[in-house]
């Protein structure tokens, strides 16, 4: 058993980095890399505050077996920054690699941009009125005597600076063209803001028509 460790030492040796080196080749051969953007999502925001302005999208690099990134799927792919601990205002936060959730399989080379910036409001609630929007005319000899709508106003709630600025908020288009008799229409609101919450999404339009009399002589 010494004999054989002291005997062709260096021929073990070079037979040793060569089968190392066979290893690494193996090993790296077939690797490839991607890049690919993906969204970021928040977790355990703190209670009445609201995300506002932030990089809906970053850029990483994935390094991995070619023939497993051919079926990577966007969906296996995530980065989740957790702000528990955010305030109102402006906020910056570090993204590593832990923040990107991805099979085991693969390795991310680079996230791009590494700091990103938050501007986090405080949630405010407020109700405001709607407005039928309207779009058309009766039928000749026909007229619009009343307009209702139950009901009247909607509860919004989100980021301050958004919610302050709303006053009224509107229907979808109502096409009257062309009608002869009252209707009542289930109308959705037009609010496609994804942060502003709303208590209701349709609200009930009484449009009443009435013929026009004409007198004779």
């Amino acid at each position: 058993m010494k004999n054989f460790f002291t005997t062709n030492t260096w021929l073990k040796l070079a037979s040793l980095f060569l089968a190392t080196g066979l290893w690494f080749l193996v090993m790296l051969s077939g690797r490839s890399e991607i890049a690919m953007d993906i969204p970021i999502t928040f977790t355990n925001i703190p209670p009445k505050l609201e995300v506002v302005d932030y990089p809906e999208m970053i850029n990483i690099c994935i390094e991995g077996q070619e023939r497993l990134l051919k079926y990577l799927k966007p969906d296996e792919i995530s980065a989740v920054l957790d702000i528990s601990e955010a305030r109102a205002g402006r906020s910056f936060y570090t993204l590593s690699r832990d923040n990107i959730k991805l099979p085991k399989s693969f390795l991310i080379t680079s996230i791009n941009p590494e700091t990103i910036s938050l501007k986090i409001e405080p949630q405010l609630k407020k109700a405001v009125s709607v407005r039928p929007h309207v779009v058309g005319s009766p039928e000749k000899g026909f007229v619009i005597v009343e307009i209702k709508v139950e009901p009247e106003s909607v509860m919004l709630e989100g980021p301050e600076s958004t919610i302050a600025k709303i006053k009224t908020i509107k229907t979808e288009p109502l096409d009257i063209n062309g009608i002869n008799r009252s209707l009542i229409y289930k109308a959705n609101l037009n609010l496609s803001d994804p942060h502003i919450k709303k208590n209701i999404d349709k609200v009930e339009v009484n449009i009443s028509v009435e013929k026009i009399n004409k007198e004779t002589p």
